[in-house]
């Protein structure tokens, strides 16, 4: 029996929003008869006990739809993502989900992201050096499979409120379909359009106040696959868009485990010194903090079409400044934008 064609890549997403949104809400119903709920402590963001694991939805949404693409769209009509990927993300999302039931070591987590990840590169159809001739010979894949590792981890790591994963993976998403369209290189378009509907699904349930959290089973899965289709993006020549689309996570992530690192504090323990988090504790809601990302969002992937199109240097540059201004306004969020003090999270 041959499948049908899968349809255009909007209709697609449209139909994956709607699936999670039902999915999401089922997951929600079992999780809590489950009592598998995320209970508050002194490092959470949240105050009442929430059901976590609806990334069991989402994915349960998105990989059936992610293959059906694959086996019926050509990669030249903007389909086509590697088996590798999909292979890999059920793979983690099934050890995220073992772990989210029964803690798994941090050695056991890195070991699994960077065992998928070095599958990943010595799989993928990359076009070229993904570090473009500046790292040479084996130095370019190990640095892939390292900077990959980092960005699963980063995206686990900042899934700490309420919408901040789904305005992430739904404006991440957006830009490499985008991205996809513009550059002259084969890049899956379909495929980050249906990840970005299956998070907006979610998002309806994960909006403040969330009604159930993600949990690694989502978080991990999700940054294996968008991290996989950023590598493609640069081994295209697009390195720069590459850089600039998830400049807020990594930007955030990355400067707070370096903060961590120079005053000697344990770099796996977990935290709330994310820039993100020093906001609600300052006095912003979950959703003002997600939807001042959103904001953000919307001009990085501006300039990262930008880089595709005109030329790389310029809109990095922007990008990076973008990025800094908006970390240092979320340590220090100035009294018009704070408003009210949050009473979502005590202050450590």
């Amino acid at each position: 029996m041959t499948l049908p064609a899968a349809p255009h890549p909007l209709i697609l997403a449209m139909l994956t929003a709607v699936l999670a949104v039902a999915g999401v809400r089922l997951a929600e119903i079992w999780l809590r008869r489950r009592a598998l709920l995320d209970h508050p402590n002194a490092r959470s963001s949240h105050s009442v006990p929430t059901p976590r694991g609806g990334g069991l939805a989402v994915l349960a949404v998105a990989l059936p739809l992610l293959a059906w693409d694959t086996l019926t769209r050509p990669a030249d009509a903007g389909g086509g993502l590697p088996w590798v990927l999909l292979a890999g993300g059920l793979g983690l999302a099934l050890l995220s989900w073992w772990d989210d039931l029964r803690n798994l070591t941090a050695r056991t987590r890195l070991l699994a992201h960077l065992a998928a990840c070095t599958v990943g590169v010595l799989l993928l159809p990359l076009q070229g050096p993904v570090f473009q001739g500046w790292l040479p010979g084996i130095l370019d894949p190990l640095a892939v499979v390292l900077a990959w590792a980092w960005f699963v981890n980063l995206v686990n790591f900042m899934d700490g409120i309420d919408g901040i994963t789904g305005v992430e993976v739904v404006s991440l998403g957006i830009a490499l379909a985008l991205l996809g369209l513009l550059a002259a290189a084969p890049l899956p378009v379909a495929a980050p359009l249906i990840l970005a509907g299956a998070m907006a699904g979610f998002l309806v349930w994960n909006w403040h106040p969330a009604r159930l959290f993600l949990g690694d089973v989502g978080s991990v899965p999700l940054g294996y696959l968008l991290g996989g289709l950023l590598v493609m993006l640069a081994a295209s020549g697009h390195w720069a868009a590459a850089l600039i689309a998830p400049a807020y996570y990594w930007g955030d992530a990355t400067l707070t485990l370096a903060t961590r690192a120079l005053r000697r504090r344990p770099l796996a323990q977990a935290h709330r010194e994310h820039a993100y988090q020093r906001a609600v504790q300052a006095g912003l809601s979950h959703a003002r903090v997600s939807t001042v990302i959103a904001v953000v969002n919307v001009a990085l992937v501006g300039l990262a079409v930008l880089s595709v199109t005109w030329a790389p240097w310029p809109p990095l540059i922007v990008a990076a400044a973008l990025v800094l201004a908006t970390l240092a306004v979320l340590h220090r969020p100035p009294r018009w934008l704070a408003g009210r003090r949050s009473a979502e999270a005590p202050i450590a």
